[in-house]
This record gives structure tokens, sequence and C-alpha cells, in this order.
């Protein structure tokens, strides 16, 4: 994504870190195009993503997540996958036919692994895995995120680690070019063993049975999608139902968007509080370089640098900047926006870190190790994923609660520095924005609950052979759900801060504010009479949504001066 640099230039952050993950199991993938996918739109920002991913041994990066998840890029098995694969089935083939058990190949699952199952009975054993499997209930969910687990998933096939056939692997990846996605519940996984339920509904369908949405948005039984996209249903054989559902992938998935998504907003973040700044008559001398150096937090120094340079050249910030300005201090949610939006920052940074891991993986149990051994593991336990999706709801909630204290010292005249009480036309006979501060504020307190992390719970399963469970994808759902709080909090403050910066002129603001502050003009009308507000906050959070608010500023910020040489607005006046 594109966001202001030190020196306010325009620099681009991959989303997911794109490195190396020093481990045995996998290697560097080649697609490593920098992720620009703005919040939550399907194909806003597609430059920079993969037309299509190539899924080899090696971790698929972040952005070709995206690509496939959002923006239906098609997939390809490399050619040294598919060897992996078959060097891996061999082996898998000849324990099938070893008088000993082995797990998840001659025997049951979970509490029944100790069941040895006759060979005339396990591709029985294979289709009854997938169809118990897929128990879950509720509302579907967002189709980026059951193609984000699906290639998650073939990702992990193509290591070689898992013993399926290369035409299992082959298949799933036509089911995703085909542009065939599985109805996977809302409810239904603990993340341990993985995702099971979610994964077992993909896979239900890879093999005919269950409900898809086919690509032209019909929701139609998998088989009729796989014989009009030319496919035909797989009958599994000994270790594959294992192998596809045995996976993080869904709680993966859903962190990988949500880093995007937050990346865009973090951005927008710093933009709004920017923007309320100058409307509130604030200060930009406490967001100086020296200033953060003497704390070295870098998403804090990131954030405060941000802010000064969208306040550059403010005629809004200049004009109060002289010793006849009685006020002494900006209040808490002005001064302290790099602290809290440079906490979610680095938030997002370990998060990342964590992501990048996890997409190194194999996770499967059993796995076929490269010397040809299968052994039993815990690589499944969602732990790692569902810590840091927790984290991250944590630092979601916090900065759209700062953004709520922000709007609300715009709206209240005894502290918005001039301003009309609400931001009102005609006081008494108008409401303003009132009522837009009460919808902030529902919002906030719902993330505020969604800040409860799921991690923390744990309720056994499986006859208390699974005694304890990660619930990371409930972790991923709920930092979905946040992720939209902020953005229509962070709307609303941008919303306010627009018309506050109306009832300032004839002062201007400085050229990035501006500029966000002319594009939210594009969609809703300046000052006046009471209008239907509910309209004009859906029409600002597309804005937001789509990127264009950050796109806007990113178009105004300064690119030449380092950032010692740069003085605030407040020295500049």
């Amino acid at each position: 994504m594109r966001t202001a640099g030190w020196n306010g230039a325009v620099t681009t952050n991959p989303v997911i870190p794109e490195t190396t993950v020093d481990t045995a199991a996998r290697t560097a993938d080649t697609v490593t195009h920098t992720a620009t996918h703005t919040a939550a739109q399907q194909s806003a920002h597609a430059a920079g993503q993969p037309a299509v991913v190539q899924v080899g041994i090696g971790p698929v990066s972040g952005s070709g997540v995206l690509a496939v998840a959002r923006r239906g890029a098609r997939v390809e098995l490399t050619d040294e996958a598919l060897a992996a694969i078959a060097e891996s089935r061999a082996i898998v083939d000849a324990l099938a036919g070893d008088t000993a058990p082995h797990y998840g190949i001659s025997t049951g699952f979970g509490a029944l692994a100790t069941t040895r199952i006759p060979p005339d009975r396990r591709a029985d054993l294979q289709r009854s895995l997938i169809r118990s499997h897929a128990a879950g209930s509720g509302p579907a969910v967002e189709r980026e995120v059951v193609r984000a687990m699906m290639l998650l998933r073939l990702s992990t096939l193509a290591t070689g680690r898992t013993g399926v056939r290369p035409a299992t692997a082959l298949a799933y990846a036509a089911m995703l070019n085909a542009g065939i996605t599985p109805v996977v519940a809302e409810y239904g996984s603990l993340g341990c063993s993985g995702d099971l339920a979610p994964l077992a509904a993909c896979a239900l369908a890879l093999t005919g049975e269950g409900t898809v949405v086919d690509a032209s948005g019909a929701t139609i039984p998998a088989a009729e999608a796989l014989a009009a996209a030319g496919l035909s249903p797989v009958r599994l054989a000994e270790k594959e139902g294992l192998a596809l559902i045995n996976g993080t992938d869904g709680m993966l998935g859903m962190l990988l968007l949500g880093l995007a998504d937050l990346a865009v907003l973090l951005d927008t973040a710093d933009i709004a509080a920017a923007m309320s700044v100058e409307a509130l008559l604030g200060t930009d001398r406490v967001f100086v370089p020296e200033l953060a150096a003497l704390r070295p937090h870098p998403g804090q120094a990131t954030s405060a640098a941000h802010i000064l340079a969208l306040l550059a050249g403010s005629q809004i910030v200049a004009s109060h900047a002289g010793p006849e300005d009685p006020t002494v201090q900006d209040a808490y949610s002005l001064r302290c926006a790099p602290a809290v939006h440079g906490t979610a920052r680095d938030t997002a940074d370990y998060a990342a870190l964590v992501a990048s891991r996890e997409l190194a993986a194999a996770i499967d149990n059993p796995v076929v190790l490269p010397d040809g051994r299968v052994e039993s593991n815990g690589n499944f336990h969602g732990a790692p994923v569902a810590a840091v999706l927790d984290f991250l709801a944590i630092s979601v909630a916090d900065v759209a609660s700062m953004s709520e204290r922000r709007t609300d010292r715009m709206l209240d005249p005894a502290r918005s520095h001039g301003l009309p009480p609400f931001l009102a036309h005609e006081v008494g006979v108008d409401s303003g924005h009132m009522i837009a501060q009460y919808t902030q504020a529902g919002i906030v307190s719902e993330l505020k609950r969604l800040a409860a992390p799921a991690s923390v719970d744990s309720i056994p399963s499986s006859a208390m052979q699974e005694d304890h469970v990660s619930m990371g994808w409930h972790a991923g759902r709920k930092l979905r759900r946040s992720l939209d709080g902020l953005s229509r909090v962070l709307a609303i403050e941008i919303l306010t801060a627009a018309r506050a910066l109306d009832l300032r002129a004839p002062l201007l603001p400085g050229a990035a504010t501006g500029a966000v502050h002319a594009l939210v003009r594009t969609v809703v009308a300046g000052p006046g009479p009471d209008r239907h507000l509910a309209d004009e906050i859906e029409a600002v959070l597309r804005l937001v949504q789509s990127g264009a608010v950050v796109d806007a500023a990113a178009t105004q910020l300064p690119g030449t001066a380092a950032p010692a040489t740069k003085a605030p607005a407040s020295e500049r006046a």
C-alpha cells in the first residue's frame, strides 16, 4: 500500500513481509509482488498483485493470497511441487499396503485412531471423514475468506509433506480457477486440528457433494458446478481426507486479509487525526521527529511523521501558533495519536511476522517427512495465529476509541474552540452531527467487546483427545467485524472534520488534508441545513474502504526534505 514516509514521501510498504523463512520445509516463493489491496473491496487497487499465482514447494506470498482471494487470480502448481507431491504419495501408497497400522492411512481418526480400517473400506473412511466433519452451522462466510483458505491449503499440499495424489491437488486448484466457492458456515471450527469444519466443507465440494457458489454468483449443488466447469468429483484415497482438512488455513487467511485492510485503515487514522488537529486548532509541534526519537517505538515515529507531513502548509495551524494562543496543551486524543496509532502499527508488524512464519509452514497430521517417515504431530494448533488475531482486535478498538473522542470534541462548543454546537447550521433547529457521534459510540462499545480475546477460551472435544483448542477461527471472525467497525468510525471522523474545516474558512487546511477535504466534497455537500446523514456516512465509508482517502492525501505529500530539516507549520507562520 502507499503511505507517507518519514519525509512525507510516498513509499511502498508490503502488507505482509515478503521474506524467506529459514525452515527446512519451505523456501521462498517466486511470487513477491507488493500487496496493494485496500480495505475489503474485491477489485480495488489490484495493481501489484499477480494475475497468476505459482504454487510451489515454498510459501505463497501475502500478495498472492490477496490476488486469489479478492481478485480471482488463477493458481498454477509448479512442476517442482507436482514432483514433491508424487514422491510423498509413493510413500503413503507403500504404507497403505503395510500390515502395521499407520494413523490416517490405515486407521480411524481422533479418538478412533486405534481402530484399524481394512483396505476395502478406506475410500469409505475418507468419504465419511469429510461428510461428518462438514458439520458447520450459521451464515456463510465471505467468498474472499473461502478462497484464501483454499489457496493456503493448496500451498500446503504443494509442499509434498501431506501425501495426497497429484491429481487431487490439481483438482483442488481447478476448483479455485473455475471460481467455484464452497459454502462455508460461520461456526464449526475450534482452531485445533486446524479449521476442520470449514476445510471439510471445501473438501466436500471437491468430492461433488455439498453446496457452492459458482462463478456467476449462483448457489447450486457442488456436483452441478463441477460438471458445468468440466470437472469431475474426486474419490479420495488413503490419507487425503486428513490432508484436506488439517490446517490453520482459515484463520491464517483472515489474518492476511485483515492485515491488508488494517494497513490502509491506520494510514486513514493518521489522516483523520491530522484533519481533527486542524479543526480543533491543535498544534503540530508535538509530532516533530526530535520528540518521537525520545521514545523509539517505530510505529509511533511513523505515525508522528505522517501527521506532521499531513499538516504541512496548514494556514489553520499556523494561525494560532503565536504567543497569544492561550492553549498550553492539546487533549490526549490529539497529541497522543501517534502513540495509539503507532502501537497498532507495531502490533500489525508482529502479526505480519507470525503470518510469514505460518505461510512457510506445512501443516498436516500426520506429515510425510523428507526422510520418508510419517509422523503424527501437533503443528495444527492455531495458538500462534489466534493470539495475534486477538492482539490486533485490541489495537483496532483503541484506535477507534481515540477517533470517537476527537469527533466528540469537534461537536462540543466548550472544547471545540469556536465551532458551533454539533456543527449545526442553525443551532436549535438543526442537530448537525450529534447522532453521528452516537453511531461512533455504539460501534466503539461493540469494538471493546470484540477486543475480548477468543484465544483464552478452550472447550475440550473429541472425547477429551482434543482437550485444548485455540479458537483461532473465531478470533479471525471477530477481527473482520472489528475492522469494519473501525472503518465506519474513521469515516464519521473524516466527515465531521471536513465540515469543521469548512467552518474555519477563510483559513485553509494543509495540502494533504485539503485534498482529502476536497475528495469528501465530491460525495457529500458542505455545511447547510440537516440532511439524511446516514447516506453521507456511507458515501465517506466507501472512500475509506476503497483507499481513496489515503490516495488523495498521498498525492499532496512532499517528498524531498529530510525530516530533521522540516519545521512544523506552527514555526513557519
